[in-house]
C-alpha cells in the first residue's frame, strides 16, 4: 500500500477541495487488502498546519473507557436511572449501540428516522415518550448535525440525551462542538486513531462520577502493543522494522487466552448478539498503549487526510450509475467535520457489498439489526441497511487507495475498465 504523501501548510478550504478533486496517480494493486481502521506507521507522526476543529475531548468533563460501547454503558449508569427503565435508540444501528442497554438491565424502545439521518421526533408516541427515561442519537458517518430540536425535544419531555459520537471524535454540529448537545456523550477511539481499544465519556454539563474501572492486567497490557504493532506490520506502514516485528505475533498467540463455551443450550438471538458484541471488558480500564498514541499522535493530519478522503470519494463516484452519496455536501460543510466514512447507496447493494468484503476493501454495511427491531413507518432505516455501504476515509488510505477502492466499484457496476 502506498504511504500519504507529506501535506502543505496552511490550506484553505478551496485548496483543500482541489487538492482532493485533482485526478489521482495511476492506483496500485494491494497485495494485502486495505487497513479497515487507522495503523500506525511513521506517517503517523507527521505534522501539518490546518484549522483545528472541535473534539470530544475539549469537553470540560471526561473520563476513558475500553470502548464506544462501553462509554455507552457508563453514560446510562452515571444518569442513575430507575430499573426497568425505558431508553430510546435509533432505529440504525450497530448492535453495539443495543447490548449496553440490554446489559444495563433496561428496556429498549426504538425511533424512526429523517432521511438526513435525525429522529423521526413526531413519529415518538406519546406513551412511549411518557416512560423514556433517556435517549441515544447519533452522528452518523462523521458528519455531525445539530441535535437542537432533538436537545429541545428532550427538556419537553424530561428524557436525558446521551450524544453518541463514535462516528464523531472531531467537527462542529451545528452551532455547538461536538459533544456538547448531550447531558453525556461518548466515542470511540479506534475508529480514530491507530488504537486497539479505547472510549471516552464526556460531558459539557454534569461532572463525570468514579467510573471504579478494573485496571488492565500486565498480560493487557503487553497484548495492546502487540496488536497496534501486528497491524502495522501486516500493512507494512513501518519500513525498515516491519520484519523485525514478525516476533510480536509469536508474543501475541500466548497472550490471547483460548475461548471455551460452556453453554448449556444453544443461545437466543439476543444472547449471540450479545455476544458478538464482546461486552465483557466494559468494567476495565483501557491500556497504556491506547492513552499514550491517543495523547502524542498529532491530530491535524487526522482531520486533513479524511476530509481529503472524503472528496476523493465524491469526485472518482459522481454520477456512477446505479449509486449515488447518500448526502451532496460542499467541500466547505467537510471542512468543518473529520468524516469517518463516505456513505454511497448502492441498488445492488448485497452483490457489491459482497465482492468487496472478499476483496478486503475499506467498507462495512450496518446490515445486522437487535432481534426485536420493529418496521416503523417512515422510518429511512431499512433501506440504508439494506443499500447503504460505508466507505471508510480513515487517515492511513492513501489517494491511489481510494482511487483503488472507486475503481473496483465501478467495474462492479460495470463501469469501469477490466484491463
Amino acid at each position: 500500500m502506498s504511504m500519504a504523501q507529506p501535506l502543505p501548510p496552511n490550506p484553505s478550504l478551496n485548496a483543500l477541495a482541489t487538492a482532493s478533486l485533482a485526478p489521482p496517480a495511476a492506483p496500485t494493486q494491494p497485495v494485502r487488502g486495505l487497513p479497515r481502521g487507522p495503523t500506525l506507521g511513521w506517517s503517523s507522526f507527521q505534522r501539518s498546519q490546518s484549522d483545528a476543529l472541535p473534539c470530544i475531548e475539549d469537553l470540560p468533563h471526561r473520563a476513558f473507557t475500553t470502548s464506544g460501547r462501553a462509554a455507552i454503558y457508563q453514560a446510562l449508569l452515571q444518569l442513575q436511572l430507575p430499573p426497568g427503565s425505558t431508553v430510546l435508540v435509533p432505529s440504525y444501528h450497530c448492535p453495539s449501540m443495543v447490548a449496553p442497554v440490554v446489559l444495563a438491565q433496561l428496556k429498549v424502545a426504538y425511533f424512526g428516522l429523517q432521511a438526513n439521518g435525525l429522529p423521526q421526533l413526531d413519529a415518538i408516541s406519546p406513551h412511549t415518550a411518557r416512560l423514556a427515561q433517556a435517549m441515544l442519537v447519533s452522528h452518523y458517518f462523521g458528519l455531525p448535525q445539530s441535535l437542537a430540536a432533538v436537545r429541545q425535544w428532550c427538556d419537553l419531555h424530561h428524557i436525558r440525551l446521551i450524544e453518541d459520537c463514535a462516528h464523531s471524535y472531531f467537527g462542529q454540529a451545528g452551532d455547538r462542538p461536538v459533544g456538547a448537545w448531550g447531558d453525556f456523550s461518548t466515542a470511540s477511539l479506534s475508529k480514530f486513531f491507530p488504537v486497539s481499544e479505547g472510549g471516552l465519556l464526556a460531558s459539557n454539563t454534569h461532572a463525570i462520577a468514579p467510573l471504579h474501572l478494573r485496571p488492565p492486567t500486565l498480560t493487557d497490557q503487553l497484548k495492546g502493543w502487540v496488536d497496534v504493532l501486528e497491524a502495522s506490520a501486516q500493512y507494512q506502514q513501518l519500513p525498515g522494522i516491519n520484519t523485525a516485528l514478525r516476533w510480536v505475533f509469536t508474543l501475541k498467540k500466548g497472550l490471547s487466552p483460548a475461548r471455551t463455551a460452556h453453554l448449556s443450550q444453544a443461545p437466543s438471538a439476543a444472547q449471540r448478539m450479545m455476544n458478538d458484541c464482546d461486552m465483557g471488558r466494559i468494567r476495565q480500564a483501557p491500556g497504556w498503549s491506547s492513552m499514550a498514541l491517543k495523547q502524542v499522535l498529532p491530530r491535524p493530519r487526522i482531520v486533513r487526510n479524511r476530509q481529503i478522503n472524503y472528496l476523493a470519494y465524491a469526485h472518482h463516484l459522481a454520477g456512477l450509475a446505479g449509486s449515488r452519496p447518500l448526502f451532496a455536501l460542499h467541500p466547505l460543510a467537510v471542512a468543518q467535520c473529520a468524516p469517518y466514512v463516505f456513505p454511497l447507496w448502492v441498488d445492488d447493494a448485497e452483490r457489491v457489498y459482497q465482492s468487496l468484503r472478499q476483496l478486503q476493501l475499506p467498507v462495512f454495511r450496518w446490515d445486522r439489526v437487535w432481534p426485536d427491531m420493529p418496521t416503523l413507518e417512515r422510518d429511512v432505516s431499512p433501506g440504508w441497511r439494506q443499500h447503504v455501504l460505508q466507505l471508510l476515509c480513515h487517515q492511513d488510505l492513501s489517494e491511489a487507495d481510494i482511487a483503488h477502492t472507486c475503481q473496483t466499484l465501478k467495474q462492479l457496476l460495470g463501469q469501469g475498465s477490466t484491463a
